[in-house]
């Protein structure tokens, strides 16, 4: 049992009247406890329910990412005039809604801005569809590739994907208290904002509950974050909504947090979302919508490149931003993109076999 981090718990642990919040460095050393195995299950249980309860502020939630940039695992810049965006989705997927992230993160990188995502497999507490199955159904899998594998890709096609299984073992066993309580702890909010990249990055997080963005501000101005972008998203993804306006925060290094609301319907999209039907049914909408076929998805596709192309620089304003997806569409350099990314991954990966492709 680890005294010093029984004195932590009894901090955030101790009721309504008198818990206290931890400073940055206690939380850190509470996240490193833990992912390194010096608390004991009972204390990690303990801790993780205990600051659900009592919520985190946005200093914790610093401290829990000095903790895992501490312990893991990061991408190394590449050659690029861009800024590296980071797309913080939640690792417990997809139920309700089709996901469109990663056909945005091959538009953006079909235009020469780098991108990197981060998940695992299914996991508590939905185990709805993560972005590593859209993937493989894609005909791409990094769940084989390594570390230093996986930094070749990135460097050769502008997309990294960090597979936590592989190359962040140490939080695999946090998964396992996940299930067991039910809940999300303050990890899986934290996680939204992690950036595995050693070096400046336009940080992209969703979030469901509105004081989440709040904690978002804290955390990253005291990371000293230069940009990013704050979403209410679909199912807490970085996916603009079309049933309702889009709330997004356009936040800059000085702390401070624009407010964009963007509705579909000005810019001539019906207000529905697709619902997520069967893996394989979204596996070939968006194979479809890759060759230009139009549909419901290639809407959402539109919309959601539109925003990206212009928050990221690559076009003047969001109305040429979805013209612009849909010129990449149609001319099928998400296409061209794909077919890069799995011949490189094949290169590195003798025995990767290729999936379904377009």
């Amino acid at each position: 049992m680890s005294n010093k981090f029984r004195d932590l718990l009894k901090k955030v642990g101790s009721g309504n009247h008198t818990s206290q919040s931890l400073s940055r460095s206690e939380a850190a050393d509470a996240t490193r406890m833990m992912l390194l195995g010096e608390a004991t299950p009972a204390q990690i249980g303990a801790f993780m329910i205990a600051h659900r309860i009592k919520r985190p502020t946005g200093e914790e939630l610093a401290g829990m990412l000095d903790g895992y940039e501490e312990l893991g695992p990061k991408l190394q810049p590449i050659a690029s005039q861009r800024q590296v965006m980071v797309l913080g989705i939640p690792y417990d997927g997809r139920t309700r809604t089709a996901p469109i992230n990663i056909v945005v993160a091959l538009m953006l990188a079909a235009v020469g801005q780098p991108v990197i995502m981060h998940g695992s497999d299914r996991l508590p507490t939905k185990y709805g569809l993560p972005l590593v199955e859209i993937w493989q159904g894609l005909g791409v899998d990094w769940t084989n590739l390594s570390l230093e594998r996986t930094q070749e890709v990135f460097a050769k096609t502008g997309i990294g994907f960090i597979y936590t299984p592989k190359h962040f073992p140490l939080i695999n066993q946090i998964w396992e208290y996940r299930d067991q309580l039910g809940k999300r702890p303050p990890f899986a909010t934290m996680e939204l904002m992690w950036k595995p990249y050693n070096g400046d990055a336009h940080i992209v997080c969703g979030y469901v509950h509105p004081p989440t963005e709040g904690m978002f501000k804290e955390a990253l101005k005291l990371h000293g974050a230069t940009k990013y972008t704050t979403i209410k998203g679909l199912e807490g993804s970085t996916d603009l909504p079309r049933d309702r306006t889009a709330i997004i925060g356009l936040g800059s290094a000085d702390g401070s947090i624009e407010r964009l609301h963007l509705s579909p319907r000005e810019y001539g999209f019906s207000t529905q979302n697709v619902p997520l039907e069967t893996t394989t049914e979204l596996i070939t909408a968006i194979e479809e919508i890759l060759t230009g076929k139009p549909g419901e998805l290639m809407q959402t596709a539109l919309w959601n490149g539109g925003f990206y192309l212009w928050r990221c620089g690559i076009c003047s304003d969001i109305s040429i931003g979805i013209r612009k997806a849909e010129e990449l569409l149609i001319s099928e350099a998400l296409v061209a993109k794909l077919q890069q990314l799995i011949q490189v991954i094949a290169s590195l990966s003798p025995r990767f076999v290729q999936g379904i492709g377009v």
